[in-house]
């Protein structure tokens, strides 16, 4: 959004290009970097940028008392080091000028071009709102920079160079805000650029984040590593030369280099293995750079054979990358005197990737397909964001989706046809199923995972083979919230959920409104929509449908609500001509949220039902006989009159209990018959043993309705091994 343009507006001087500044100084770093790879009509442009942020700039000072340009231009200097291009540059120059400055978007069209124009509108949208709450502020921020990224990439790549330099020199803010800054950027920032495969980038925020975070901590970390860096020294330099000596042999052509750990890598492994800084020896780690994908695979076999591996502490990313496309051998070797030794093996261009990411894109210009195919991937996780972003219903909740979809562990599993999905650490079956697509989660009713039928909530590991099953007839489980961990699978599950309960409300307070309408001798068809309108005009309301749900979740009488319609249809004020209602409310059972069929007593069709209604849970339906009836003391005019309606379309859960001869087999026996009838057993639980020879196994099955049941109680009696079967109704399986 412009501002009106204002008086005394700063303008661009005209000068030279070039960068004359002292050659110490962040404008000269800049030039040196940009002459590298621009062309000198860019770096004139550059130059053009530089001149007139420091005139908008030129009255403002950084808290550390530089002059404001310093910030900007060390931003330059970091998106340069990344070989952003020129637009890119000139943004990164001018990226707070709309922001603190009287200029406006309008002017940086005008002078720099559209392109530019809109990568610092991008960044200025990330900072310029303002909100009461911290919070608030902060998740509707994220939103807004979502969008800006998934239109230009290059948006958040120049965010990611600013806020480096901002955690660069936050030492010189008061604690709190250090602190507040520092959290946003480990919870957020941190794991972008680890997710755009910016290392360097990644690293930096990490360990400048726990500096600021636990100052103690690292102060005691880093006094820890420096005393032991001369114990080490000399085994360092044996293992390097050892190494060198070895590829030489091998006749591999390669640079290795040796690094120390980060102290943010290093107290992250402290607290995940409960370990003292003491207990910890690999500190140091290796990395081996040759020149093709063949060599890193003898270069492998040559280590493996010098030194001993790890048993379980090797990873081939080059088979399999990492969703920010990363790949690299690793493995962890037994070093001398006992010394773990973690060692990386990549070429250059995996190597290349590995430090800039998508910024690869403008930093080597190659035909390899890796830098492509990275940028296919990144598009997918910005389209996978953004259909997350859509399905959440304010900003809160987006944000807590893209903190879990920021996960940096992952798992890699394969779909039945071979293709690899890349999921978060813990995720389950039912992760997967959204994964695959959305539809294919809100239908899926079981799973397989490496041709065993095991229950949704199992949690996948890396090399898994899933296959989905799904029904026309399924639909996403709430209880599905308890243990799916993707962004896209929680916001899937709670828009279905947000979407059914709305819809399935009304129609049930329609229901139960037209059973009050009758008691008053009115039909439903004779209120019209003034009728409707007059009564919303009463409720101080806009949409009939905030009554209708009201009604079916109990937060208005029905009896009210149709004695205020009747009074606007005829006129009368009288509730003299109430009469007992004549009507019972059909249920299909599908009405989703707003009707809960009662774990006390689960009933399917064909049982004989009541219902209750319940203001925070809608509708509850329990079964005549249910015990559960007896102890709830409420008012009479909360229970209804239900009734199935022929040929339900869902399926329902039913529990029963089996008195079974201890014998091995003979529950794959029971679940192979209850698969064979087209059932699904949602859980079981066995009684602990009393030393005889029976035991009763408490199923959780689905059905369709009694019938199904009667046909599979039928076949189970079949089973040798079955001594009872009784339907339960009390008790339940946790």
């Amino acid at each position: 959004m412009n501002k009106p343009k204002l008086k005394n507006k700063p303008e661009a001087e005209n000068s030279e290009s070039g960068f004359l500044l002292p050659a110490d100084s962040p404008k000269s770093k800049l030039g040196c970097l940009v002459s590298a790879y621009l062309k000198k009509s860019e770096i004139d442009s550059i130059n053009e940028a530089y001149r007139y942020s420091e005139n908008c700039h030129k009255h403002q000072k950084r808290k550390s008392g530089e002059p404001y340009i310093t910030h900007p231009v060390s931003v330059a200097c970091i998106a340069a080091e990344l070989h952003l291009d020129a637009p890119s540059i000139m943004a990164a120059l001018l990226h707070d000028v709309v922001e603190d400055t009287e200029a406006t978007l309008q002017d940086i069209e005008d002078r720099f071009g559209k392109q530019v124009s809109k990568l610092v509108d991008g960044l200025s949208k990330l900072d310029k709102l303002s909100f009461s709450d911290v919070v608030e502020a902060q998740a509707e921020n994220f939103r807004k920079m979502l969008l800006a990224m998934s239109s230009d990439i290059r948006v958040m790549l120049i965010k990611l160079c600013d806020r480096t330099h901002n955690m660069q020199t936050l030492h010189h803010l008061h604690e709190e805000k250090r602190k507040r800054i520092s959290q946003e950027t480990l919870d957020i920032y941190a794991p972008i650029a680890n997710r755009l495969g910016l290392n360097n980038i990644y690293q930096e925020l990490d360990n400048l984040s726990f500096k600021y975070i636990h100052p103690l901590r690292h102060q005691t970390i880093t006094k820890a590593i420096t005393s032991t860096r001369g114990n080490r020294k000399e085994v360092v330099e044996k293992i390097l030369v050892d190494i060198t000596e070895k590829l030489k042999k091998e006749k591999l052509k390669a640079s290795i280099y040796g690094r120390e750990k980060q102290p943010a890598s290093i107290h992250k492994k402290m607290l995940e293995k409960s370990l003292g800084f003491s207990d910890i020896s690999d500190i140091y780690a290796f990395r081996i750079i040759v020149d093709d994908v063949k060599n890193c695979y003898i270069a492998l076999g040559a280590l493996h054979s010098l030194f001993k591996p790890i048993p379980g502490k090797f990873k081939d990313y080059i088979a399999i990358p990492k969703a920010n496309g990363y790949q690299s051998l690793h493995t962890t070797l037994f070093g001398p005197f006992g010394m773990p030794l973690e060692i990386q093996i990549r070429t250059i261009m995996m190597n290349n990737l590995a430090e800039a990411g998508v910024a690869a894109h403008w930093m080597y210009k190659t035909k390899e397909n890796q830098v492509s195919r990275l940028q296919q991937d990144t598009n997918q996780w910005l389209k996978r964001l953004l259909e997350i972003q859509s399905d959440s219903a304010d900003s809160l909740e987006f944000l807590e989706h893209l903190k879990v979809d920021l996960f940096p562990d992952e798992v890699y599993v394969f779909s039945p046809k071979g293709k690899i999905f890349v999921l978060p650490k813990g995720s389950s079956a039912v992760d997967f199923a959204y994964a695959v697509h959305s539809d294919v989660g809100n239908s899926c009713l079981s799973c397989k995972i490496n041709n065993e039928l095991v229950p949704l909530r199992t949690k996948v590991k890396t090399g898994d083979h899933i296959e989905i099953i799904t029904g026309p007839l399924a639909k996403p489980n709430p209880a599905w919230l308890n243990f799916v961990i993707t962004g896209k699978a929680r916001s899937q599950i709670r828009a279905f959920m947000k979407n059914a309960e709305s819809t399935d409300l009304v129609i049930l307070g329609y229901s139960i409104l037209n059973k009050a309408l009758k008691a008053f001798h009115i039909e439903p068809d004779s209120i019209k929509k003034r009728h409707w309108e007059k009564l919303l005009h009463d409720y101080h309301l806009k949409n009939k449908d905030d009554i209708l749900i009201d009604i079916a979740l109990g937060r208005r009488v029905n009896i009210m609500v149709a004695h205020q319609l009747s009074t606007i249809v005829s006129g009368q004020t009288s509730l003299g001509r109430q009469e007992k209602f004549l009507d019972v409310i059909s249920i299909k059972g599908s009405e989703g949220m707003a009707l809960d069929l009662a774990d006390c007593c689960y009933p399917i069709p064909g049982d004989p039902i009541l219902g209750y209604i319940d203001k925070d849970k809608g509708l509850i339906i329990h079964t005549h006989d249910c015990n559960e009836i007896k102890k709830i003391k409420v008012d009479p005019e909360k229970w209804v009159d239900v009734e199935w309606e022929p040929n339900p379309d869902r399926i329902f859960k039913v529990k029963m209990d089996i008195l079974v001869t201890n014998e091995r087999g003979v529950l794959a026996k029971i679940a192979a018959v209850i698969a064979d009838l087209e059932s699904n057993i949602d859980n079981l639980i066995t009684e602990e043993g009393d030393g005889s020879n029976f035991t009763t196994i408490r199923f959780l099955i689905e059905v369709r309705n009694r019938i199904h049941l009667a046909d599979i109680i039928r076949q189970l009696r079949k089973i040798e091994q079955v001594s009872r079967i009784t339907r339960t109704k009390m008790g339940s399986i946790k």
